[in-house]
């Protein structure tokens, strides 16, 4: 106590409440570390077909959180009953809204459209693109898109630095039913520009039951476009390195 023999009652009672908050900013700093090393994740989920369903049944799984989405949302309740509380179903532009993460699963000709639609909402998010242009689908524009990769084009049309190119290449029956296959999982080819969105969605690749094998930058993924060679949904991880580096 002679220590603080010559403190006033004022200065020791600042000291107390400085470490008092000292304490409080420890007990916060955690969910910082928890949330790099695998907190649940809010998911918003742009076109929900076969691949998006089959993500967001994976994906409430792993325990995160998902908000599903169409032009006609009411058809989606019966998956929202199936995935329970952790799902949600509305407009592209709420599941847009609600997701720090979005996947984008759409027919690529819709692709400018929602660029334009969804800006405010898709703004600074990591995007998960699964989408293919389509000339038979989407037309003329299409092959113009190829041309210059999907997932430049895609990271274009919806002003975002932050597109991760995903999940683009796997029959959409693989990727429901052959997560976590034995005795080796299936690889999910993976790239990107911006290395927190790469990261957040190799975790999300892992989380829904296969190996990420990361190609490189967006110009590179254009290598596992519809057509093009690392466009296989067969191939363990080791062989897609293999065929990624002869």
């Amino acid at each position: 106590m002679k220590l603080f023999a010559h403190v006033s009652r004022r200065t020791l009672l600042a000291v107390t409440a400085g470490v008092a908050l000292g304490s409080v900013a420890l007990l916060d700093a955690p969910s910082a570390q928890a949330q790099a090393a695998g907190a649940p994740l809010k998911i918003g989920i742009i076109g929900t077909g076969k691949i998006g369903s089959a993500l967001a049944r994976h994906w409430v799984k792993a325990g995160h959180e998902v908000f599903v989405s169409s032009r006609h949302p009411e058809e989606l309740q019966d998956l929202v009953k199936e995935l329970g509380p952790k799902a949600h179903a509305g407009t592209p532009k709420e599941a847009a809204a609600f997701g720090s993460v979005v996947l984008v699963s759409i027919p690529y000709g819709a692709m400018p459209q929602v660029g334009q639609d969804l800006r405010a909402e898709l703004a600074g998010k990591v995007i998960i693109d699964t989408s293919n242009p389509s000339e038979r689908r989407d037309g003329a524009q299409a092959v113009e898109w190829q041309k210059k990769g999907a997932g430049v084009s895609t990271a274009e049309l919806l002003h975002n630095n932050r597109v991760v190119r995903a999940f683009n290449c796997i029959p959409a029956a693989s990727l429901a039913n052959e997560g976590n296959r034995q005795p080796e999982r299936l690889a999910i080819p993976i790239g990107a520009d911006d290395a927190a969105a790469l990261d957040l969605a190799q975790r999300l690749v892992r989380e829904a039951g296969f190996d990420p094998v990361v190609v490189g930058s967006l110009a590179k993924t254009r290598e596992f476009d519809l057509g093009q060679p690392l466009a296989t949904g067969s191939l363990t991880a080791a062989q897609m390195r293999a065929k990624l580096n002869p």
